[in-house]
């Protein structure tokens, strides 16, 4: 990743008001990016966009993308040379309770992503983030490659992974016509400071202990690739500057830890719970909820081998540096500083 390359760099940014979305903004700002934001208000409270006050970064617009006129047209005045598709209904349980929603946002807000870009003269450069989940899941012990199955049990697995279809169809129909690399890239279980979403196991686990309260987990024993979010973004950045000179790598790319350090859940919030200090655990037997995937790992083999990608966090430093993040946020330190001295932090880790 190249620093001054993003420099002037006008970046369109999907989703800025995410968890993702607002570290990729506050990491692009401070690089000299000029990027626009398009997305839904945030719809937790408290949230990172608002604490870390990215809309003074970036030029922000509430949009929802299943709106592809007004989606369009906003396009179109921002003139983006790179373009970073985040904005997704991107939960497994609220998936199950609102399946329409889910695909229209996933599929249908893709497809209008996609479509903005048609014609546009200014855009070199398309990652489509999608997800770790689009695999056929196999319940295998090994990790997935860019070129296994792809399919979904839950509504938000099925969404994403019939959004890569999408992706493929516009890149080969009509925007490597155009001069335009379309890359989509799959991501394992990010954390982090600033994500109150809900759902999140980190998130779950620091509100829980910050209030007193126990901490329910329902599935222990589910093996996933957890990361610490500037780890796939980092993926991002690199993939984008990548594309930007080499557009025949176009296609999918996987950015995960090393194999070995996926984990399960416990192991995750045990080590959590090392680094906060204290914290009441109840661990349930798997059985709660809708189907989720149990074991799930990424090859991140094509990332390194074609982008000279590399996780640079070990897992047990990831989760120490998210638990330290929360509690120093929560004791009033500035979140925009928190998170700068963190982008530095990774920088100086390569």
């Amino acid at each position: 990743m190249k620093t001054q390359f993003w420099c002037g760099k006008r970046v369109l940014l999907t989703g800025h008001t995410g968890f993702k979305g607002a570290w990729l903004t506050l990491w692009l700002s401070g690089m000299g990016a000029h990027v626009t934001g398009i997305s839904l208000p945030p719809i937790s409270s408290p949230n990172l966009f608002s604490l870390a006050e990215v809309s003074d970064r970036c030029d922000s617009h509430f949009c929802d993308i299943t709106d592809g006129v007004a989606l369009h047209d906003l396009v179109q005045r921002a003139k983006p040379d790179i373009l970073f598709h985040f904005a997704a209904q991107s939960l497994v349980r609220p998936s199950y309770r609102e399946p329409i929603a889910t695909f229209a946002t996933n599929v249908m807000g893709t497809v209008n992503v996609l479509d903005a870009l048609r014609g546009l003269d200014s855009i070199k450069a398309a990652i489509m983030i999608t997800t770790d989940k689009v695999y056929y899941n196999n319940e295998w012990s090994w990790p997935y490659r860019e070129s296994d199955t792809l399919g979904g049990h839950d509504p938000y697995s099925a969404s994403k992974a019939a959004s890569e279809i999408v992706v493929t169809s516009y890149r080969d129909a009509f925007l490597r016509q155009q001069g335009v690399a379309v890359a989509t890239a799959r991501a394992g279980n990010v954390i982090g400071g600033g994500d109150w979403s809900e759902d999140r196991l980190i998130p779950d686990a620091i509100r829980c202990w910050q209030s007193g309260q126990a901490l329910t987990v329902r599935r222990p024993q589910s093996v996933r690739p957890w990361q610490h979010v500037l780890e796939p973004l980092s993926g991002y950045l690199t993939l984008a500057e990548h594309l930007y000179c080499r557009p025949e790598i176009a296609g999918a790319y996987n950015f995960g830890p090393e194999t070995h350090e996926a984990a399960t859940v416990r192991e995750i919030i045990e080590m959590a719970r090392m680094f906060y200090g204290e914290g009441i655990v109840q661990y349930g037997d798997g059985s709660d909820g809708p189907h989720e995937a149990g074991c799930l790992a990424l090859e991140i083999a094509k990332a390194r081998n074609v982008l000279g990608y590399k996780p640079r966090w070990p897992l047990k430093e990831a989760v120490g540096r998210t638990v330290v993040w929360y509690r120093r946020q929560h004791q009033g330190g500035r979140t925009d500083v928190l998170c700068e001295q963190e982008i530095a932090a990774f920088e100086a880790a390569q």
